[in-house]
Protein backbone atom coordinates (compact mmCIF):
# COMPACT_ATOMS: atom_id res chain seq x y z
CA UNK A 1 0.00 0.00 0.00
CA UNK A 2 1.34 3.67 -0.79
CA UNK A 3 0.45 6.70 0.86
CA UNK A 4 0.87 9.93 -0.89
CA UNK A 5 1.21 12.25 2.11
CA UNK A 6 1.28 15.85 0.28
CA UNK A 7 -2.83 14.65 -0.46
CA UNK A 8 -3.77 12.76 2.49
CA UNK A 9 -5.15 14.11 5.10
CA UNK A 10 -3.40 14.61 8.17
CA UNK A 11 -6.00 12.20 10.24
CA UNK A 12 -5.63 9.62 8.21
CA UNK A 13 -2.08 9.24 8.43
CA UNK A 14 -2.37 9.41 11.95
CA UNK A 15 -4.67 6.21 11.85
CA UNK A 16 -2.22 4.85 9.71
CA UNK A 17 0.70 5.16 12.24
CA UNK A 18 -1.39 4.35 15.17
CA UNK A 19 -2.18 0.81 13.02
CA UNK A 20 1.46 0.00 12.85
CA UNK A 21 2.63 0.78 16.58
CA UNK A 22 1.83 -2.94 17.66
CA UNK A 23 4.40 -3.81 14.98
CA UNK A 24 6.67 -1.42 16.46
CA UNK A 25 6.41 -2.05 19.93
CA UNK A 26 6.57 -5.74 19.02
CA UNK A 27 10.22 -5.67 17.15
CA UNK A 28 11.13 -3.35 20.60
CA UNK A 29 10.19 -6.62 22.93
CA UNK A 30 12.03 -9.23 21.35
CA UNK A 31 14.37 -10.77 23.97
CA UNK A 32 17.87 -9.79 23.80
CA UNK A 33 20.53 -12.70 23.74
CA UNK A 34 23.84 -13.04 25.24
CA UNK A 35 27.04 -15.15 24.75
CA UNK A 36 27.40 -17.68 27.20
CA UNK A 37 30.14 -19.96 25.40
CA UNK A 38 32.36 -18.88 22.66
CA UNK A 39 35.05 -20.57 20.82
CA UNK A 40 37.16 -18.32 18.74
CA UNK A 41 36.83 -19.05 15.01
CA UNK A 42 40.05 -20.22 12.84
CA UNK A 43 41.20 -21.27 9.27
CA UNK A 44 42.86 -24.61 8.69
CA UNK A 45 45.90 -25.47 7.76
CA UNK A 46 46.36 -29.22 5.97
CA UNK A 47 47.02 -32.09 7.57
CA UNK A 48 46.84 -35.27 5.97
CA UNK A 49 46.06 -36.87 9.52
CA UNK A 50 43.38 -34.57 10.33
CA UNK A 51 39.96 -36.52 10.06
CA UNK A 52 37.85 -33.19 9.97
CA UNK A 53 39.39 -31.79 6.90
CA UNK A 54 38.02 -35.01 4.53
CA UNK A 55 34.32 -35.33 5.92
CA UNK A 56 31.89 -36.87 3.54
CA UNK A 57 28.47 -38.07 4.78
CA UNK A 58 29.27 -38.20 8.29
CA UNK A 59 28.39 -36.36 11.49
CA UNK A 60 30.75 -34.98 14.11
CA UNK A 61 29.65 -34.51 17.41
CA UNK A 62 31.43 -31.57 19.96
CA UNK A 63 30.99 -30.28 23.63
CA UNK A 64 30.51 -26.83 25.21
CA UNK A 65 30.07 -25.96 28.84
CA UNK A 66 27.56 -23.14 29.36
CA UNK A 67 28.77 -20.40 32.15
CA UNK A 68 25.19 -19.05 32.31
CA UNK A 69 22.19 -20.91 31.88
CA UNK A 70 18.83 -20.37 30.32
CA UNK A 71 15.10 -21.61 29.36
CA UNK A 72 16.67 -21.46 26.03
CA UNK A 73 19.28 -21.23 24.33
CA UNK A 74 20.63 -20.29 20.45
CA UNK A 75 23.75 -22.00 18.07
CA UNK A 76 25.85 -19.46 16.21
CA UNK A 77 27.36 -21.05 13.36
CA UNK A 78 30.58 -19.80 11.28
CA UNK A 79 32.00 -20.58 7.99
CA UNK A 80 33.77 -17.64 8.61
CA UNK A 81 37.01 -18.91 6.71
CA UNK A 82 35.40 -20.86 3.80
CA UNK A 83 35.55 -19.53 0.09
CA UNK A 84 32.62 -21.91 -0.74
CA UNK A 85 28.92 -22.57 1.20
CA UNK A 86 28.74 -25.41 3.62
CA UNK A 87 25.74 -27.49 3.86
CA UNK A 88 24.94 -28.59 7.40
CA UNK A 89 21.93 -31.05 7.09
CA UNK A 90 20.65 -31.51 10.16
CA UNK A 91 21.92 -30.39 13.59
CA UNK A 92 21.23 -31.72 17.15
CA UNK A 93 21.82 -30.53 21.03
CA UNK A 94 21.62 -32.55 24.03
CA UNK A 95 23.15 -33.12 26.97
CA UNK A 96 26.52 -34.70 27.09
CA UNK A 97 27.73 -38.08 28.28
CA UNK A 98 31.26 -38.40 27.45
CA UNK A 99 32.73 -37.40 24.39
CA UNK A 100 30.21 -39.70 22.11
CA UNK A 101 27.19 -39.96 24.02
CA UNK A 102 24.01 -37.91 25.01
CA UNK A 103 22.13 -38.33 27.99
CA UNK A 104 18.82 -40.40 27.61
CA UNK A 105 16.17 -38.16 26.16
CA UNK A 106 18.13 -34.99 25.82
CA UNK A 107 18.16 -34.75 22.53
CA UNK A 108 16.94 -31.81 20.87
CA UNK A 109 16.45 -30.57 16.97
CA UNK A 110 18.22 -27.44 16.05
CA UNK A 111 16.11 -25.66 13.65
CA UNK A 112 17.40 -22.06 11.37
CA UNK A 113 14.76 -20.26 10.11
CA UNK A 114 12.26 -23.41 10.80
CA UNK A 115 14.40 -25.38 8.67
CA UNK A 116 16.47 -28.48 9.67
CA UNK A 117 19.09 -28.33 7.47
CA UNK A 118 21.18 -25.01 7.07
CA UNK A 119 23.60 -23.72 4.32
CA UNK A 120 26.52 -21.38 5.72
CA UNK A 121 27.54 -18.46 3.04
CA UNK A 122 31.03 -18.15 3.16
CA UNK A 123 32.41 -16.08 5.14
CA UNK A 124 29.34 -15.68 7.01
CA UNK A 125 27.50 -16.81 10.89
CA UNK A 126 24.15 -18.38 10.55
CA UNK A 127 22.08 -18.06 14.48
CA UNK A 128 19.15 -20.74 14.59
CA UNK A 129 15.71 -20.50 16.65
CA UNK A 130 15.49 -19.97 19.90
CA UNK A 131 15.67 -24.08 20.88
CA UNK A 132 13.35 -24.90 24.36
CA UNK A 133 16.22 -26.35 25.82
CA UNK A 134 16.85 -24.94 29.64
CA UNK A 135 20.12 -26.05 30.95
CA UNK A 136 21.50 -24.86 34.31
CA UNK A 137 25.04 -23.03 35.14
CA UNK A 138 27.65 -24.99 34.17
CA UNK A 139 26.08 -27.45 31.90
CA UNK A 140 28.22 -29.57 29.08
CA UNK A 141 25.97 -29.48 26.52
CA UNK A 142 26.70 -32.13 22.88
CA UNK A 143 26.38 -30.51 19.42
CA UNK A 144 25.90 -32.90 16.51
CA UNK A 145 26.18 -31.56 13.40
CA UNK A 146 25.28 -33.55 10.55
CA UNK A 147 27.87 -32.95 6.36
CA UNK A 148 25.99 -34.97 3.66
CA UNK A 149 29.12 -33.97 1.71
CA UNK A 150 32.38 -33.03 1.81
CA UNK A 151 32.87 -29.24 2.71
CA UNK A 152 35.28 -27.88 0.70
CA UNK A 153 37.05 -25.71 3.83
CA UNK A 154 36.26 -25.49 7.35
CA UNK A 155 36.12 -23.12 10.08
CA UNK A 156 37.44 -24.57 13.44
CA UNK A 157 38.62 -24.08 16.38
CA UNK A 158 42.19 -25.88 16.40
CA UNK A 159 42.78 -26.24 20.58
CA UNK A 160 39.39 -27.36 21.84
CA UNK A 161 40.80 -29.00 24.83
CA UNK A 162 37.95 -31.57 24.52
CA UNK A 163 37.45 -34.53 22.08
CA UNK A 164 35.60 -34.37 19.37
CA UNK A 165 33.95 -37.18 17.62
CA UNK A 166 33.38 -37.77 13.85
CA UNK A 167 31.16 -40.98 12.98
CA UNK A 168 30.99 -43.79 10.11
CA UNK A 169 28.95 -42.50 7.39
CA UNK A 170 25.52 -40.89 8.09
CA UNK A 171 23.52 -38.82 9.90
CA UNK A 172 23.96 -39.72 13.41
CA UNK A 173 22.98 -36.66 15.49
CA UNK A 174 19.93 -38.48 16.89
CA UNK A 175 22.25 -41.51 18.30
CA UNK A 176 22.49 -41.68 22.06
CA UNK A 177 26.73 -42.64 21.69
CA UNK A 178 28.57 -42.23 18.42
CA UNK A 179 30.49 -45.67 17.82
CA UNK A 180 33.13 -46.41 15.70
CA UNK A 181 34.23 -43.43 14.77
CA UNK A 182 37.47 -41.20 14.82
CA UNK A 183 38.72 -39.02 17.22
CA UNK A 184 40.03 -35.25 16.70
CA UNK A 185 41.44 -32.44 18.93
CA UNK A 186 39.79 -29.68 17.17
CA UNK A 187 35.77 -28.04 16.50
CA UNK A 188 33.77 -27.07 13.47
CA UNK A 189 32.15 -24.17 12.78
CA UNK A 190 30.53 -23.98 16.13
CA UNK A 191 31.18 -20.54 17.75
CA UNK A 192 28.53 -19.41 20.19
CA UNK A 193 26.09 -20.30 22.37
CA UNK A 194 23.51 -17.93 23.38
CA UNK A 195 21.02 -17.80 26.46
CA UNK A 196 18.48 -15.37 26.74
CA UNK A 197 19.80 -11.67 28.57
CA UNK A 198 18.10 -11.30 31.90
CA UNK A 199 18.49 -8.17 34.32
CA UNK A 200 22.07 -8.27 36.31
CA UNK A 201 23.44 -10.83 33.54
CA UNK A 202 26.81 -9.20 32.20
CA UNK A 203 29.69 -11.04 30.04
CA UNK A 204 33.37 -11.28 30.47
CA UNK A 205 35.75 -11.81 27.25
CA UNK A 206 38.80 -13.56 27.55
CA UNK A 207 40.76 -12.34 24.61
CA UNK A 208 44.01 -13.79 24.22
CA UNK A 209 46.86 -16.25 22.99
CA UNK A 210 47.24 -20.16 24.74
CA UNK A 211 47.26 -18.63 28.18
CA UNK A 212 43.71 -17.86 27.45
CA UNK A 213 43.28 -20.98 25.29
CA UNK A 214 44.16 -23.76 27.72
CA UNK A 215 47.63 -24.49 27.09
CA UNK A 216 49.05 -26.45 30.09
CA UNK A 217 45.93 -27.39 31.55
CA UNK A 218 44.42 -31.05 31.82
CA UNK A 219 42.19 -31.99 28.53
CA UNK A 220 38.62 -32.45 29.65
CA UNK A 221 38.65 -31.11 33.06
CA UNK A 222 38.06 -27.13 32.16
CA UNK A 223 40.14 -25.90 33.75
CA UNK A 224 41.45 -22.76 31.53
CA UNK A 225 41.46 -19.63 32.61
CA UNK A 226 37.82 -18.77 31.62
CA UNK A 227 36.23 -21.95 33.31
CA UNK A 228 38.07 -21.29 36.72
CA UNK A 229 37.11 -17.47 36.58
CA UNK A 230 34.00 -18.41 35.85
CA UNK A 231 33.76 -20.93 39.47
CA UNK A 232 34.84 -18.27 41.10
CA UNK A 233 32.89 -15.55 40.26
CA UNK A 234 29.99 -17.71 40.79
CA UNK A 235 30.76 -17.69 44.47
CA UNK A 236 31.41 -14.18 44.98
CA UNK A 237 28.20 -13.08 46.68
CA UNK A 238 26.67 -10.16 44.33
CA UNK A 239 23.62 -9.28 42.59
CA UNK A 240 25.22 -9.78 39.02
CA UNK A 241 25.55 -13.05 37.03
CA UNK A 242 28.56 -13.47 34.93
CA UNK A 243 29.00 -15.01 31.86
CA UNK A 244 32.44 -15.81 31.16
CA UNK A 245 33.66 -16.68 27.29
CA UNK A 246 36.76 -17.49 25.89
CA UNK A 247 38.18 -16.12 22.71
CA UNK A 248 41.90 -17.34 23.43
CA UNK A 249 44.27 -18.64 20.16
CA UNK A 250 46.89 -20.78 20.79
CA UNK A 251 49.89 -19.31 19.33
CA UNK A 252 47.77 -15.36 18.80
CA UNK A 253 50.03 -12.12 18.65
CA UNK A 254 48.35 -8.66 19.35
CA UNK A 255 50.16 -6.61 16.70
CA UNK A 256 50.59 -9.57 13.35
CA UNK A 257 48.52 -12.06 11.83
CA UNK A 258 50.59 -15.63 12.62
CA UNK A 259 52.65 -17.96 10.00
CA UNK A 260 50.09 -20.46 9.82
CA UNK A 261 46.26 -20.42 9.84
CA UNK A 262 45.43 -22.12 12.86
CA UNK A 263 47.48 -19.59 14.79
CA UNK A 264 44.51 -16.92 13.97
CA UNK A 265 44.78 -13.31 12.82
CA UNK A 266 46.27 -10.73 15.37
CA UNK A 267 44.13 -9.18 18.31
CA UNK A 268 43.95 -5.69 16.79
CA UNK A 269 42.16 -7.53 13.67
CA UNK A 270 39.89 -9.88 15.52
CA UNK A 271 39.22 -7.49 18.27
CA UNK A 272 35.93 -5.97 16.99
CA UNK A 273 34.40 -9.67 16.37
CA UNK A 274 35.85 -11.68 19.50
CA UNK A 275 34.87 -8.37 22.15
CA UNK A 276 32.95 -5.80 20.99
CA UNK A 277 30.46 -7.36 18.65
CA UNK A 278 30.10 -10.01 21.17
CA UNK A 279 26.71 -10.41 22.76
CA UNK A 280 25.98 -8.61 26.00
CA UNK A 281 29.66 -8.21 26.54
CA UNK A 282 30.66 -5.74 29.19
CA UNK A 283 34.24 -6.22 30.18
CA UNK A 284 37.45 -7.78 28.00
CA UNK A 285 40.45 -9.29 29.53
CA UNK A 286 43.42 -9.19 27.36
CA UNK A 287 46.24 -11.54 27.38
CA UNK A 288 48.57 -10.45 24.54
CA UNK A 289 51.69 -9.78 23.93
CA UNK A 290 54.20 -12.90 24.80
CA UNK A 291 54.04 -14.12 21.38
CA UNK A 292 54.57 -10.82 19.18
CA UNK A 293 57.70 -10.36 21.89
CA UNK A 294 59.00 -14.29 21.71
CA UNK A 295 58.35 -15.60 18.07
CA UNK A 296 60.92 -13.15 15.71
CA UNK A 297 63.23 -15.51 15.32
CA UNK A 298 62.01 -18.68 16.92
CA UNK A 299 61.55 -21.79 15.09
CA UNK A 300 58.92 -24.61 15.99
CA UNK A 301 60.19 -27.20 13.98
CA UNK A 302 61.22 -26.47 10.20
CA UNK A 303 58.38 -23.24 10.65
CA UNK A 304 60.11 -19.76 11.36
CA UNK A 305 57.01 -18.31 13.71
CA UNK A 306 58.32 -14.83 12.79
CA UNK A 307 61.65 -13.23 10.58
CA UNK A 308 64.26 -11.63 13.38
CA UNK A 309 64.63 -8.20 11.75
CA UNK A 310 60.69 -7.96 12.26
CA UNK A 311 60.83 -7.90 16.50
CA UNK A 312 58.64 -5.06 17.72
CA UNK A 313 59.48 -3.18 20.80
CA UNK A 314 58.46 -2.21 23.71
CA UNK A 315 56.35 1.03 22.57
CA UNK A 316 55.01 -1.01 19.48
CA UNK A 317 53.11 -3.54 22.23
CA UNK A 318 52.29 -0.58 24.05
CA UNK A 319 50.62 1.12 20.61
CA UNK A 320 48.74 -2.08 20.49
CA UNK A 321 47.32 -2.29 23.68
CA UNK A 322 46.41 1.31 23.51
CA UNK A 323 44.19 0.73 20.43
CA UNK A 324 42.37 -1.48 21.92
CA UNK A 325 41.84 -0.04 25.33
CA UNK A 326 40.36 3.20 22.76
CA UNK A 327 37.81 0.66 20.85
CA UNK A 328 36.64 -0.64 23.56
CA UNK A 329 36.37 2.77 25.49
CA UNK A 330 34.00 4.05 22.63
CA UNK A 331 31.35 0.58 22.85
CA UNK A 332 31.48 1.25 26.57
CA UNK A 333 33.49 -1.90 27.51
CA UNK A 334 35.89 -1.99 30.31
CA UNK A 335 39.16 -3.61 29.57
CA UNK A 336 41.70 -4.98 32.63
CA UNK A 337 45.05 -5.54 30.91
CA UNK A 338 47.38 -8.74 31.94
CA UNK A 339 50.98 -8.79 32.76
CA UNK A 340 53.04 -11.35 30.51
CA UNK A 341 54.35 -14.12 32.27
CA UNK A 342 57.97 -15.60 31.95
CA UNK A 343 59.54 -17.77 29.41
CA UNK A 344 62.80 -18.83 30.10
CA UNK A 345 63.53 -22.40 29.84
CA UNK A 346 60.82 -22.89 27.07
CA UNK A 347 61.37 -26.11 24.85
CA UNK A 348 61.01 -23.65 21.88
CA UNK A 349 64.22 -22.44 20.40
CA UNK A 350 64.78 -18.96 20.04
CA UNK A 351 61.62 -18.07 21.74
CA UNK A 352 63.82 -16.20 24.77
CA UNK A 353 66.98 -14.44 25.16
CA UNK A 354 68.05 -10.86 27.12
CA UNK A 355 66.95 -8.93 24.82
CA UNK A 356 63.56 -10.06 24.71
CA UNK A 357 63.35 -10.21 28.37
CA UNK A 358 63.67 -6.33 28.57
CA UNK A 359 61.39 -6.04 26.53
CA UNK A 360 58.52 -8.19 28.32
CA UNK A 361 59.55 -6.14 31.57
CA UNK A 362 59.56 -3.19 29.93
CA UNK A 363 55.63 -3.68 28.56
CA UNK A 364 54.99 -4.98 32.03
CA UNK A 365 56.11 -2.32 34.14
CA UNK A 366 53.65 0.30 31.61
CA UNK A 367 50.99 -1.94 31.98
CA UNK A 368 51.68 -2.06 36.09
CA UNK A 369 52.21 1.97 36.02
CA UNK A 370 50.27 3.57 33.38
CA UNK A 371 46.75 3.24 34.25
CA UNK A 372 45.45 2.92 31.08
CA UNK A 373 43.56 0.22 31.49
CA UNK A 374 40.27 0.18 33.85
CA UNK A 375 42.30 -2.48 35.87
CA UNK A 376 45.37 -4.65 35.72
CA UNK A 377 45.64 -8.51 36.60
CA UNK A 378 49.17 -8.91 37.31
CA UNK A 379 49.88 -12.81 35.95
CA UNK A 380 53.66 -12.17 35.84
CA UNK A 381 53.78 -11.47 39.72
CA UNK A 382 51.16 -14.80 40.37
CA UNK A 383 53.63 -17.64 38.69
CA UNK A 384 57.30 -15.84 38.35
CA UNK A 385 59.76 -17.84 40.23
CA UNK A 386 61.05 -15.14 42.74
CA UNK A 387 64.67 -16.45 43.20
CA UNK A 388 64.55 -16.13 38.79
CA UNK A 389 61.97 -13.72 37.78
CA UNK A 390 62.41 -14.85 34.15
CA UNK A 391 61.21 -18.28 34.78
CA UNK A 392 57.89 -19.48 35.98
CA UNK A 393 57.96 -21.10 39.24
CA UNK A 394 58.24 -24.99 39.20
CA UNK A 395 55.28 -25.52 40.57
CA UNK A 396 52.63 -23.64 38.76
CA UNK A 397 54.85 -24.66 35.29
CA UNK A 398 53.79 -27.14 32.67
CA UNK A 399 56.31 -29.23 31.08
CA UNK A 400 56.93 -26.77 27.98
CA UNK A 401 57.73 -23.75 30.56
CA UNK A 402 55.81 -21.29 28.60
CA UNK A 403 52.34 -22.24 29.83
CA UNK A 404 51.43 -22.75 33.38
CA UNK A 405 49.43 -25.66 35.10
CA UNK A 406 46.23 -26.22 36.01
CA UNK A 407 47.76 -25.13 39.61
CA UNK A 408 49.33 -21.70 37.75
CA UNK A 409 45.85 -21.07 36.17
CA UNK A 410 44.02 -21.49 39.22
CA UNK A 411 46.24 -19.17 41.37
CA UNK A 412 45.99 -16.53 38.55
CA UNK A 413 42.31 -16.40 38.77
CA UNK A 414 42.81 -16.88 43.30
CA UNK A 415 45.20 -13.67 42.86
CA UNK A 416 42.24 -11.84 41.01
CA UNK A 417 40.36 -9.05 43.03
CA UNK A 418 37.11 -9.72 42.04
CA UNK A 419 36.11 -6.30 43.45
CA UNK A 420 36.84 -5.09 39.24
CA UNK A 421 34.37 -6.55 37.75
CA UNK A 422 31.27 -4.46 40.18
Amino acid sequence: MRINLAITPPKIIFGFFLLLLPTFAKARQQPAWIATWTASPQGSDPDPDEPLLKLDNQTVRERARVTLGGDQIRLRLTNEFGATPVLIGIVTVGIADGAAGVAAGSIHPVRFNGKDSVLLAAGAPALSDPIDFPVKSGTEISISLYFPKHPASITWHSFSLKKVVISPSGDRTHDASIQGGKESDSSIFLDAVLVPAEKGRRVIVALGDSLVDGDGTTHEKDLDLSNDLYRRLKKFHSSTQFAVVNEGIAGSCLLNDAPVNSFGVSALARFTRDALANPGASDVIVVEGTNDIGFPGAKLGDLVLAPPDNAPTAEDIIGGYQQLITRAHVHGLRIIGCTITPSEGVVVPGYHNDEKERIRQAVNQWIRTSHAFDAVIDFDAVVRDPAHPSQLLPRFASPDHLHPNDAGYQAIVDSVDLTIFK
